[in-house]
C-alpha cells in the first residue's frame, strides 16, 4: 500500500499534465524567427542604447557621443562596420531565445486559462498575469546571455588595453567562460532583480496587444482570434510596444549599469541612488531615443514573422495530422 501511495504521489498533478499539454513548438519556433529577424536588422540601434544608458560622466575613458546620429558616426568611422556589430552574436541568441520561449510559455499558460478554447476572452488582469508569468520563467534562462550581450556592447576600442585579462573578452564563448570563471553564478545573474521588475513590461506590452486585437475583432463582428492583415499586426505590435518601453525604460537603465563591467555597483537601489543624485531623473531615460527607434519596429517585425510563421506551422501540422480521404467513400 505505501508503495502504491509512493506511485501516485509522483504522478504529475492535473494542472501540470494540462500546462506540458498546452506546449506547442510552433510557438517557439515563430517566436525564435521573429526574434531573430528584428535583432539582424536593428542591432547596431540596441548597441548605441547600451552605450547611452551606461553613460554616466564619470569614466573619461568612455567615447562620449551628442546624440544618435553622431553615435553612429563616431562608431562607424573609429570601429567600423563591426564595431556598430558587437555583441550582435549573444544578442540574437539571447532574443531568438527570449523570443521563442516566452511565446512559448505565454501560448502555454494562455491555452491553460481558456481550457483550450482560443476564443475564450481572458480579459485585460489575466492576460497581464500570463505575461508576467512567462516573463519571469524566461528571464531565468535567459539572463547570462544578456549580461554578456552587454559586455561585448561594452567593450570599446580605446579602453581595451587599460582593462586586466579578466574583462577582455574574445567573444561571445570568452566572456561566458571568464564571467563565470572570475564573478562565479552570480556573475551571470547581475541585472536579474531589475530583470524582473522589467517583466511589466513585457505584461503591460502582451495586455495591451491582446486587449486592442481583441477589441477591433469584436467591433468588426469576428472571433477574437480571427486573423488580422499584416498592417493591423504591425498597428498593434507598434502601439503596445511604444506604450511600455516608455512606462518601463528605467529599468533597463538600471539593468544595464549593473551588467557594466567598467563599474561596480553594490546593487540595485545603490544604482538608483547613485543616478538620482549625479544625474537627476533624466539619468534614468539615457538611450530612450535610440530604444524608442529601434524597439516599436523591432516589435512589429518581430510580432509579423511570429504571427505569420506560427500560422503557417499550426496550418502545416493540422493538414498532416488529417487522415487523407477513404478512397471508398468518394
Amino acid at each position: 500500500m505505501a508503495s502504491e501511495a509512493s506511485v501516485n504521489q509522483k504522478k504529475p498533478t492535473p494542472m501540470f499534465r494540462s500546462l506540458i499539454s498546452s506546449l506547442r513548438y510552433e510557438h517557439l519556433t515563430a517566436g525564435m524567427a521573429g526574434g531573430i529577424a528584428s535583432t539582424l536588422i536593428l542591432h547596431p540601434l540596441d548597441l548605441i542604447k547600451i552605450r547611452f544608458a551606461v553613460d554616466d560622466g564619470v569614466i573619461r575613458s568612455r567615447p562620449h557621443y551628442n546624440g544618435m546620429l553622431n553615435a553612429f558616426g563616431t562608431i562607424f568611422s573609429t570601429e567600423g562596420v563591426r564595431g556598430l556589430y558587437r555583441g550582435v552574436t549573444p544578442n540574437v541568441w539571447g532574443a531568438g531565445s527570449a523570443w521563442g520561449l516566452y511565446f512559448l510559455f505565454y501560448g502555454s499558460i494562455k491555452s491553460y486559462m481558456q481550457d483550450g478554447d482560443s476564443q475564450r476572452d481572458l480579459g485585460a488582469a489575466r492576460h497581464m498575469l500570463a505575461a508576467s508569468e512567462a516573463g519571469v520563467l524566461t528571464l531565468v534562462v535567459t539572463n547570462p546571455i544578456w549580461v554578456v550581450k552587454t559586455r561585448l556592447c561594452l567593450q570599446y576600442t580605446s579602453d581595451v588595453s587599460n582593462l586586466p585579462e579578466s574583462k577582455k573578452y574574445g567573444g561571445m564563448i570568452d566572456a561566458f567562460r571568464k564571467t563565470y570563471q572570475y564573478e562565479g553564478v552570480r556573475g551571470l545573474y547581475k541585472g536579474f532583480i531589475p530583470g524582473v521588475w522589467g517583466v511589466s513590461h513585457g505584461a503591460l506590452q502582451f495586455m495591451v496587444y491582446e486587449q486592442m486585437k481583441t477589441a477591433y475583432n469584436v467591433r468588426r463582428g469576428q472571433a477574437i482570434d480571427a486573423k488580422l492583415s499584416t498592417f493591423e499586426y504591425l498597428q498593434f505590435a507598434a502601439l503596445s510596444k511604444l506604450l511600455a518601453a516608455f512606462v518601463t525604460y528605467p529599468y533597463q537603465v538600471v539593468r544595464a549599469r549593473l551588467q557594466d563591467h567598467h563599474v561596480e555597483y553594490a546593487g540595485s537601489m545603490d544604482v538608483i541612488r547613485r543616478i538620482l543624485r549625479e544625474e537627476g531623473w533624466r539619468g534614468f531615460y539615457k538611450g530612450l531615443a535610440p530604444n524608442l527607434t529601434r524597439v516599436v519596429p523591432a516589435t512589429a517585425i518581430t510580432f509579423v514573422v511570429y504571427e505569420t510563421v506560427s500560422r503557417w506551422l499550426k496550418a502545416r501540422t493540422q493538414r498532416l495530422n488529417t487522415p487523407p480521404p477513404d478512397p471508398a467513400e468518394e
